[in-house]
């Protein structure tokens, strides 16, 4: 029975190393467009092209 609790105090640090895996894979790119000033506005333009699409989205579903 002791192993069984082991096993599952396991499953949060997994979770967690893993999402924190994933993040740094998927933001590895990003990084790498910061570097360069023209790719540094243009990924400035499309982040803030996103936030007010998710804003509109938002704010049209809860009807505000």
């Amino acid at each position: 029975m002791n192993d069984f609790w082991n096993n599952i105090s396991r499953y949060p640090r997994f979770f967690i190393s893993s999402f924190t895996g994933l993040l740094l894979i998927i933001l590895s790119p990003f990084k790498i467009l910061l570097k360069r000033s023209k790719s540094r506005l243009f990924l400035l333009i499309i982040l803030l092209l996103f936030l007010l699409s998710l804003y509109n989205i938002l704010r049209n579903m809860l009807a505000i």
